[in-house]
């Protein structure tokens, strides 16, 4: 009978200390919640559709398989001025390979950016910087490219910040990637920029995995001869994931609609248009740049997503106003 009372005591004591605890972690993750964010609509309204779509008894509950949310990388996760890092990048490599490439002496493009002319880039579209940038490293193989890619992620500073590139991240934005996988959404980076690139760092500096990943990306070759098999990377495009793109690679590489988008330019324009498509609970964010003491102040890019961002239903996060820091200390 008393090793019955004794069981009884410690069990009750246990199931206290239990309670305790958890209602002590309960109020530390409630106290953490975007802890970097200023309280202002745009978190509120963040909190409350998480709270909603976690919330069995809510109307707008969501199954965890369908907590899908997509961010897009440069200018949203990291800084992407004074120059996008995918072209801080490739213009790394082109140093790096110029002593070796006698022939791009003769093209303005590398040649120019190997002097560090960036105005070089005004003479070419986008569609036609892709193509030399992603030309550049065709015959490659791509576990080299991937360790070239981390080197200098890792070890190239900023222009402005004198930081390692891979650094660049917008501390808040981090913080709400780490909220809503806390809350089991499955997250996403589906960026315009190289997707090899992208899946070297994601998980270090986002806790994203690389197979979440999407990105732009050139057609790789394998290759097996007598050094063993590998693949190589060819000049070919396979994909410019940008605007209309991004839905479409979103289907092809997740196969389930986001229910959660944050973009920042009219890139994502189409990818937040198209989470807010369904019939469920969804939401949007645009980070907008204008804190020109902290970051930088732009619209350059990005005036149609800002102007139309009202009417399309899409929250405006004003980085001067809605973050409390920019980047971690």
């Amino acid at each position: 009978m008393k090793k019955l009372i004794f069981l009884a005591i410690i069990v009750a004591f246990i199931s206290c200390n239990s309670s305790s605890d958890q209602k002590a972690n309960l109020s530390t993750q409630e106290t953490d919640q975007l802890s970097l964010w200023n309280d202002r609509e745009v978190k509120t309204a963040i909190n409350q559709f998480v709270a909603n779509v976690t919330d069995p008894n809510s109307a707008d509950f969501v199954q965890v398989k369908d907590r899908i949310a997509v961010f897009d990388n440069d200018g949203t996760l990291w800084c992407e001025k004074p120059l996008y890092i995918p072209i801080e990048l490739e213009i790394a490599y082109v140093k790096s390979e110029y002593p070796n490439r006698p022939e791009w002496e003769e093209d303005k493009f590398f040649s120019g950016l190997a002097g560090d002319n960036l105005s070089v880039l005004n003479d070419y579209s986008t569609v036609e910087i892709i193509s030399k940038i992603f030309s550049a490293q065709a015959g490659m193989k791509e576990e080299d490219y991937k360790d070239f890619c981390y080197k200098t992620l890792s070890e190239v500073q900023h222009r402005k910040y004198n930081r390692p590139l891979k650094e660049l991240t917008f501390s808040p934005m981090v913080d709400l990637v780490h909220y809503l996988q806390a809350n089991d959404f499955k997250v996403y980076i589906v960026t315009g920029g190289e997707i090899t690139s992208v899946r070297t760092i994601s998980e270090e500096i986002y806790n994203i995995p690389k197979e979440n990943v999407v990105g732009s990306s050139v057609l790789l070759e394998y290759v097996s001869d007598e050094t063993g098999s590998y693949l190589v990377r060819t000049a070919k495009i396979n994909s410019a994931n940008d605007k209309q793109v991004k839905p479409t690679n979103i289907e092809l590489h997740i196969g389930r609609k986001p229910i959660f988008a944050a973009g920042n330019s009219d890139g994502d324009y189409q990818m937040m248009e198209y989470t807010l498509s369904g019939d469920g609970p969804s939401m949007a964010i645009l980070v907008h740049h204008d804190d020109e003491t902290r970051e930088y102040s732009y619209m350059h890019g990005t005036e149609n997503a800002v102007n139309d961002a009202a009417e399309k239903g899409w929250h405006v996060v004003s980085m001067k106003d809605d973050f409390m820091e920019i980047f971690s200390k």
